[in-house]
């Protein structure tokens, strides 16, 4: 049911350091029965936490986070009953967020609007069926609060002096306080969450406080994490604490670098009584925090580790898939793709959380989809992402930009990408992730909902193909931080960027076929599907030699040509052999970017090199997937050696810690590892085929579908058989394949069997 407002959208006269809070005061009508039910409707321009009398809400966070606001504007609705009094107090407090506050690398600010305000209606049903309505309007009041400076790339700052909950009190009166004036809004942009709110996750103590070569007090939370900290802290009167944030360390100090011009530092300034700072209007990427200012210094912070909490924020999204092995270095790996996720999940599926961008970038969250599908349930997460994509891209002529919200048209563009387009595997979001989302959960809605915008996507990019119809043209972000490409130079892969992006294109067109025959639109999955077959012809004629080899040989090139279906049988053998070879060649080393890293083990595995996989997968040296556990990551790294091996960090412009794109060999390791694959969109059939190799000698795999729990369990001991124990729920069947048993197809329950050969 759409909501009808009556509220006005309001501003503060007087800014108030970024941070107003604004009030109203009512009571509840009289003659109508008691209270049956009471919901609050609110969302700003800004981000906001709304309270009734003294107590919040609801425990979200950053709300209404962050949507491509020109077009989507989310709110919020709340069940308030409990919290309804005979005289009441609506209060909103307001911070910049991603509305008014810093975004992207170029320094740019407010690139939405220059006023924060809020809309809010609370609607109070009676047991006679009365409805009463208090709305934000003019007759509000605003005042200062105790922050005094917020933005999610640089920080918060909170004065405790300055701190009073009076403005939630009934007769609250102060002279700092003034009014309110409507704001600018456009009440057909403003729509309902589809996906859920950000909310804390969790919390850690330090697990080390100590001091650095230079004098600082450091502390460690021995996880790479996003959130912010909690502070419990007594001291005099105006004492400021200063807390820098950071990922990593750096010459046994507080590792800056990545930030660039990332501020991450909050300022506490204290009340002289005993105070307890959150500072909710921004979050960090850290693990390490620098504290200066602390009352007594360093040896009194570390008799009282307590006074320190980190708050982990992500999307509240409930964890769906496990995977765990006998090899702890892969338990550790798979245990950083999660945080990773978790980190990187906040409300956009952004690249990174701490340094000056956290950006929606298209190609993580393309790559990645599969395995966020099976690590959470991330379907009504994405489907609001995905919202915002197909807005953007309408308002782009069908060119689904690099950033989802795109906030890059507002902003200077960097030097090596001159020309605004669509580019492959970034643009082919707006394909892939529907897709994915399709194929872990079943529900073919997402695809009649995203259809017209994947679409136009096919469509956009079928009109700048050349006349040999190759994508070989215009802008590329290619195999993007192939690790041989300089630290400055990340898109100088060696696999053709011609050869990614047609490949790239015709994956497109062709799932675009397969959604147009699910929906029953057959002109158009017959127009998509020539376009596949034109886009597979010119491929090979183009790129494919007659022995199979394929044009740059590069891993990343025949890993999509394999996994794509581009090729005859014959050249998928020999593009496998010659994958192999490479991947042999390299000393079993990563040799894949950003296009090629989700799909080279499959391709291995596909053609019959299941050993090179492992061997490439087990790998500990630079560059590999396991080299940044060995230096002690828990988090996915964005470049495979961010961090040299000498403990220092990559010199490159783009050095993060947190990146979730190249955990996407997640998907490998539950498929092959654990032997779970789906053979039927939303895990109605799955095959369940572990396939060990390297030095692993138990798994176990387990999906909460919709269906219910999957669950998968094998062990060997050495080269002997396999004992392989599974669950199937209800309404799914499994499609069995185990070494020296006969293929068999089973129904739900317990199933218990045994290999009989080595």
């Amino acid at each position: 049911m759409s909501l009808t407002w009556s509220a006005l959208p309001i501003a503060p006269n007087e800014d108030f350091d970024g941070a107003p809070l604004l009030r109203t005061e009512f009571a509840l009508e009289e003659g109508h029965g008691p209270v049956t039910r009471a919901t609050l409707h609110a969302t700003a321009q800004g981000i906001f936490e709304a309270y009734l009398n003294d107590q919040p809400v609801s425990d979200d966070v950053l709300s209404p986070g962050w949507s491509s606001y020109e077009w989507r504007l989310r709110y919020r609705s709340y069940d308030v009953g409990a919290l309804l009094q005979p005289r009441s107090v609506l209060g909103i407090a307001l911070g910049n967020g991603w509305f008014r506050g810093r975004l992207g690398w170029s320094g740019g600010r407010a690139l939405y609007g220059k006023e924060l305000a809020a809309i809010a209606q609370l609607e109070i049903e009676f047991s006679d069926g009365y409805i009463q309505t208090v709305v934000t309007d003019e007759s509000w009041a605003t005042g200062p609060s105790a922050v005094v400076f917020n933005d999610l790339y640089d920080g918060q700052a909170i004065d405790a002096r300055r701190y009073s909950d009076a403005w939630l009190e009934r007769g609250f009166s102060d002279e700092s306080w003034t009014g309110v004036h409507r704001a600018e809004l456009d009440f057909n942009i403003l729509t309902p969450y589809i996906g859920p709110p950000v909310r804390r996750q969790e919390e850690l103590r330090p697990i080390k406080i100590w001091t650095s070569p230079r004098g600082k007090t450091l502390v460690d939370f021995g996880q790479n994490l996003v959130g912010w900290l909690r502070v419990h802290v007594h001291g005099p009167a105006g004492t400021t604490i200063t807390l820098r944030h950071a990922e990593v360390l750096e010459n046994e100090e507080l590792g800056t670098w990545p930030l660039r011009s990332a501020k991450a530092t909050d300022r506490f300034i204290l009340s002289g009584g005993d105070d307890v700072f959150e500072p909710t209007f921004t979050f960090h990427g850290f693990r390490y925090v620098e504290v200066d200012g602390w009352p007594g210094g360093a040896d009194a912070l570390r008799q009282a580790q307590d006074t320190l909490t980190a708050v982990v924020v992500s999307s509240e999204l409930r964890r769906t898939g496990e995977f765990e092995c006998s090899n702890e270095l892969l338990n550790q790996l798979h245990r950083n793709v999660v945080w990773g996720t978790r980190g990187n999940f906040l409300d956009v599926p952004t690249d990174c959380p701490q340094r000056d961008e956290r950006l929606g970038w298209t190609g993580d969250i393309a790559v990645f989809a599969p395995t966020a599908t099976y690590l959470f349930d991330v379907d009504d997460f994405l489907r609001d992402w995905l919202q915002d994509l197909a807005a953007e891209q309408q308002a782009a002529d069908g060119r689904v930009p690099a950033v989802v919200p795109d906030i890059l048209k507002y902003v200077e563009r960097p030097k090596h990408w001159p020309v605004p387009d669509s580019t492959a595997i970034w643009s082919d979001a707006a394909v892939w992730v529907p897709w994915a989302l399709w194929w872990a959960y079943g529900d073919r809605q997402v695809l009649a909902d995203q259809f017209d915008s994947m679409a136009s996507h096919v469509r956009r990019v079928e009109s700048l193909l050349s006349p040999t119809g190759l994508w070989d043209e215009g802008f590329q972000f290619g195999d993007w931080l192939d690790p041989t490409a300089p630290p400055d130079e990340p898109g100088m892969s060696r696999a053709d960027n011609g050869v990614v992006a047609t490949a790239c294109f015709y994956r497109s067109a062709h799932i675009v076929r397969d959604v147009a025959r699910l929906l029953g639109r057959h002109e158009d999955a017959e127009h998509f599907g020539n376009i596949a077959d034109h886009t597979r012809t010119a491929f090979n004629d183009h790129y494919v030699r007659a022995e199979g080899h394929i044009h740059s040989d590069a891993e990343t090139t025949y890993a999509l040509a394999i996994i794509f279906g581009l090729l005859d049988p014959d050249e998928e053998e020999v593009a496998g052999s010659r994958l192999d070879e490479l991947v042999a060649k390299s000393g079993y080393h990563i040799q894949t970017g950003f296009a090629g890293t989700p799909f080279v083990t499959h391709a291995l595995t596909k053609t019959g090199h299941l050993d090179t996989a492992y061997r490439l997968l087990l790998q500990t040296e630079c560059p590999s997937w396991l080299y940044p556990v060995t230096m002690g990551a828990t988090t996915i790294w964005e470049r495979w050696d961010s961090m040299l091996p000498d403990g220092t960090i990559n010199p490159g412009q783009m050095t993060s810690f947190n990146h979730y794109a190249l955990g996407a060999v997640a998907y490998w390791m539950h498929q092959v590892i654990g032997g779970l694959v789906p053979l039927e969109p939303g895990y109605s059939k799955v095959l369940i085929a572990p396939q060990p190799g390297g030095d692993i000698h138990w798994a176990h795999s387990s999906l909460e579908t919709n269906h219910g729990k999957i669950s998968v369990s094998w062990s060997r001991d050495g080269d002997g058989p396999i004992d392989l124990d599974f669950s199937i729920p209800e309404g799914v069947t499994a499609l069995v394949q185990l070494p020296g048993t006969q293929e068999q197809e089973v129904g739900s329950g317990r199933h218990r069997l045994t290999s009989t050969l080595v």
